[in-house]
C-alpha cells in the first residue's frame, strides 16, 4: 500500500535494538585483540572458541564504557547484576551460547531526545546491556550472498566475544507519518552520542553499529498495538529510514487485504528497498536462559559510577546549542548541518584555524555535494578537518580563489596527497606576479579592442568580459577582483 495511504489507515509503533562493538583493545572475555580486517581466524583463543577447560574474565574497560554509554543516555545504573547464558545453535556462536544479561541489565529507564523536522521526541529507554558478539558467517556463490543458493559457507570467528552494547527502546507510538524520520533521527543521535564518549568508533560499514528496526501497525482507534516485525541488521542511516518506511507500506498492504502479519525477523535489500521474510521471532523461553555459572555477579560502585558520569564529555545536544550560538546558526541552517552529519567536521576545521564560516561552506556545499554523488556519508570521504583548513588557509592568503580550492578538494579526495601536493603537482597557485597579470591584462585589451573601447566609454559592466578573458588565459589562477582593479586603471575607467 502506498505510504500515504497507510498512514490514514494504521498508526504505526516503533522499537529500535541498536547493538554498538566497544572499542577496547580485547574482547569481552579473553586477551585476544579486536582490530577490524585481520586475516579470518587469525585472532582466537580457547576462550572465544569456547573449548572445553576454557574460562572467561571480564573486561573492565568495556564494564566502563557500558556506563559511560547507560549515563550519557540518563539511565539508572544498577548497584548490582549478572551475566546469563544465551543459548542458541548457529555456526557463528563457537559456544553455542552467547554470554549476555536478561532479567538482571546493567543499566535501565534511561531516555534520548531526538528532533525530526523541528519537533523534539523523547525516546524511552528500556535498558543497555553488556553481551559479547558471534563470529561472522559469509555465503560463497549464489547472487545474494545469503544462505540461499549459496554453494558453501565460512566462518570467521575474529569478531566471536568482541565486547557488544545492546541498547533497547521502549514501544515508539505517536510518531505517524514521520516515523520513518524519527527512527532515523535517533539512531543518528545515538551514533553520534556514542562516538562522542570514544567508547567506539559506531562505523556502520564496519558493522561496529547495527540496528534492529521494529515495526507494528495498528488501526486508527485502536487500542492494542498490532504484531511486530524486527529487520535485522540495517547498517546505515539512509537504510533505517528506508527500512521503517518499508514495512509501513508492506504491513498495511498484508492487513488492508485480509491477512495477518507474522512475528518474525526480515532482510533489509539495499537495491530494492525492501524487506524480505528471515524467520520465526524466538521468544526469551527458546533461548534457555541461565545465569552464567563462570562469572560473578558486577556492583559497581557508586563512587565508581559518580567519577565516570564527572569524566562525560560534552554531549551532541549540548555542543550544537554551544556551536549555534558561536556560529550564528539560524535553526535550518543549524538542522542541515546536523542532518548531513557535519557539526564534528566543522569543528574540527575550526579547530585547525579555518573561521566557522568558511568551514561549513566547504563541508556543506563542495564536500557534501561529492559524499552524495558517491552515495557515502559525509565523514567517510578521504580528506580531514586539517586539509580543509589548510586549502581554506591558501584561500584566505590570496593563493587559491575558490575555483582553484575546488580542484585542490577535487585531488586530495582522488589520493593525489595532501593540500600542498595537490597544488604543487597541477600548478594551480593564484598567478599573484603583478608584472606576469599587466602582461596578460594587456594581450586581453589588444584582443579585444571592441570592448575595451566600450569600457573607456563608460561602460564598465563590460570589464566583465576582460575579466573573463583573463580567467581564460590564466586557466582561471588570476585574482579576479585585482585583474577587475587593473583593467579599470588601464583603461582610464577606475
Amino acid at each position: 500500500m502506498k505510504y500515504d495511504e497507510a498512514l490514514a489507515k494504521y498508526e504505526p509503533v516503533l522499537g529500535i535494538e541498536t547493538h554498538i562493538e566497544l572499542g577496547t583493545a580485547s574482547k569481552m572475555f579473553c586477551g585476544c585483540p579486536t582490530g577490524f580486517g585481520a586475516e579470518p581466524n587469525t585472532q582466537v583463543c580457547p576462550v572465544c572458541l569456547g573449548l572445553p577447560g576454557a574460562l572467561p574474565v571480564t573486561n573492565h574497560a568495556a564494564i566502563e564504557g557500558i556506563i559511560k554509554i547507560g549515563l550519557a543516555l540518563n539511565c539508572e545504573i544498577v548497584e548490582w547484576c549478572r551475566f546469563a547464558r544465551k543459548n542458541y545453535f548457529y555456526p557463528d556462536m563457537p559456544k553455542n551460547f552467547q554470554i549476555s544479561q536478561y532479567d538482571e541489565p546493567l543499566c535501565v529507564n534511561g531516555f534520548l531526545e531526538v528532533e525530526a523536522e523541528g519537533e523534539t521526541y523523547r525516546i524511552e529507554i528500556e535498558r543497555v546491556h553488556m553481551e559479547e558478539d558471534t563470529g561472522k558467517s559469509l555465503h560463497v556463490g549464489g547472487a545474494t550472498g545469503r544462505i540461499q543458493g549459496a554453494d558453501h559457507s565460512l566462518v570467521d570467528y575474529n569478531r566471536a566475544g568482541i565486547p557488544l552494547v545492546e541498547i533497547v527502546t521502549k514501544p515508539i507510538p505517536a510518531t505517524g507519518e514521520k516515523a520513518p524520520l524519527v527512527a532515523r533521527a535517533y539512531a543518528t543521535e545515538l551514533r553520534e552520542l556514542v562516538r562522542s564518549l570514544g567508547v567506539s568508533d559506531v562505523r556502520m560499514e564496519e558493522g561496529s553499529m547495527r540496528c534492529d528496526v521494529n515495526v507494528s501497525l495498528m488501526p486508527r482507534g485502536a487500542a492494542e498495538w498490532g504484531t511486530r516485525t524486527e529487520t535485522k541488521n540495517v547498517n546505515s542511516l539512509r537504510s533505517v529510514e528506508r527500512a521503517v518506511r518499508s514495512e509501513i507500506e508492506r504491513q498495511a498492504g498484508v492487513l488492508s487485504g485480509g491477512g495477518r502479519i507474522v512475528q518474525e525477523t526480515r532482510h533489509f535489500h539495499e537495491d530494492t528497498g525492501r524487506t524480505t521474510s528471515g524467520r520465526s521471532k524466538e521468544e526469551a523461553q527458546d533461548y534457555r536462559y541461565f545465569p552464567e555459572p563462570d562469572l560473578v555477579p558486577m556492583a559497581p560502585s557508586r563512587e565508581w559510577v559518580a567519577e565516570l558520569k564527572a569524566s562525560l564529555p560534552e554531549l551532541p545536544a549540548a555542543r550544537r546549542r554551544r556551536v549555534q550560538a558561536e556560529w550564528a546558526l539560524s535553526d535550518l541552517e543549524l538542522r542541515d548541518v546536523v542532518n548531513a552529519g557535519a557539526v564534528e567536521l566543522i569543528e574540527a576545521t575550526v579547530a585547525a584555524g579555518a573561521d566557522a564560516g568558511a568551514a561549513r561552506k566547504w563541508w556543506m556545499n563542495e564536500l557534501s555535494r561529492r559524499a552524495t554523488e558517491q552515495g557515502v556519508e559525509l565523514d567517510a570521504l578521504p580528506i580531514t578537518p586539517e586539509q580543509v583548513a589548510r586549502i581554506q588557509a591558501m584561500v584566505a592568503a590570496g593563493e587559491l580563489n575558490d575555483k582553484l580550492a575546488r580542484q585542490v578538494f577535487e585531488g586530495v579526495l582522488a589520493g593525489e596527497g595532501a593540500p600542498d601536493e595537490v597544488v604543487a603537482a597541477r600548478g594551480l597557485k593564484v598567478v599573484s606576479d603583478e608584472g606576469e597579470l599587466s602582461s596578460i591584462i594587456d594581450r586581453v585589451i589588444a584582443d579585444n579592442a571592441a570592448v575595451a573601447d566600450k569600457v573607456r566609454s563608460g561602460k564598465v559592466a563590460a570589464a566583465g568580459a576582460l575579466v573573463g578573458a583573463v580567467m581564460k588565459a590564466t586557466r582561471g589562477q588570476a585574482d579576479a577582483g585585482r585583474a577587475r582593479e587593473l583593467i579599470l586603471e588601464k583603461l582610464g575607467a577606475s
